[in-house]
């Protein structure tokens, strides 16, 4: 199925039946990425006196409960509620499901090498996703094409799909950086690591706080007017997709919650 839309003075088509997923699948009760230790996303038969829900054991139907942390156990889409004291849903704020994105790849430096800046301070082993970096591959990216951003860093394997983060530390975004991509109009910024702060920063989520325009150290904002942006992790995008401009959809559940699991696709674009 090919749908074609228009940007500025130029004309594209998609082809819907071609989609490229991002998003890493949850294996209930297999292997997983983790963050902080959580337990694991798990699934169990639901049992109630007679009824037994798994047909392997004789019942009429598969009948499972599900017990999983959106926030780490895979890819999940998390909005401004994320660090308000309102309860704000994603589900409300992810409307436009659809936006024209562009991928990229970065390689983190290491923060001691690196003259930009983080809060609380920068530690020895840090690496970061800098500003500089991110300008010398978006310098030239079109403007129509950065309603989303599709970060992917290296080295790029397929141990992202089941890594145990507390083990091997990833990258985070300096201030600099996160306030070069506020500056460039992104709404919808997906990243292929658990979170876009250090892991152990205090509870200070500075980065998060950039993108969302909350200031540091608040946790107020406004239920009638908060941020429309979205922030994706723990993507993961194969080494064969090309850096370059997509259709990005992003799917979640009716979650009432501030994050939600979710399903990413990305859609070749044709001029």
């Amino acid at each position: 199925m090919l749908i074609h839309f228009s940007s500025g003075s130029f004309s594209y088509e998609i082809n819907l039946l071609n989609p490229i997923d991002i998003s890493i699948p949850v294996v209930f009760n297999g292997a997983q990425p983790n963050t902080y230790n959580v337990p694991i996303a798990s699934a169990k038969t639901y049992e109630d006196g007679q009824f037994i829900g798994d047909v392997r054991r004789g019942g009429s139907c598969n009948f499972e409960e599900y017990r999983l942390i959106p926030h780490c156990n895979g890819t999940h889409t998390e909005c401004v509620g994320h660090i308000a004291h309102e309860r704000i849903s994603v589900h409300k704020i992810l409307r436009d499901v659809f936006f024209q994105g562009t991928l990229v790849t970065i390689t983190p430096e290491k923060a001691v090498d690196s003259l930009e800046t983080y809060s609380p301070e920068k530690l020895h082993d840090d690496r970061l996703i800098t500003s500089k970096s991110l300008f010398y591959v978006l310098e030239n990216a079109s403007p129509d094409f950065l309603k989303a951003l599709i970060i992917r860093t290296r080295p790029n394997d397929l141990s992202k799909q089941s890594r145990k983060y507390l083990e091997m530390p990833p990258p985070f975004f300096s201030l600099e950086a996160m306030e070069y991509i506020v500056s460039l109009g992104v709404e919808h910024l997906l990243v292929d690591i658990p979170s876009v702060d250090r892991t152990f920063d205090e509870g200070r989520l500075s980065a998060h706080h950039i993108f969302w325009a909350v200031p540091q150290g608040s946790h107020d904002v406004d239920p009638k007017e908060p941020s429309i942006k979205t922030i994706t992790e723990m993507i993961f995008v194969p080494d064969e997709i090309p850096d370059g401009r997509y259709l990005t959809h992003i799917q979640i559940p009716n979650f009432i919650a501030d994050a939600a699991p979710s399903r990413v696709f990305l859609y070749e674009v044709k001029v």
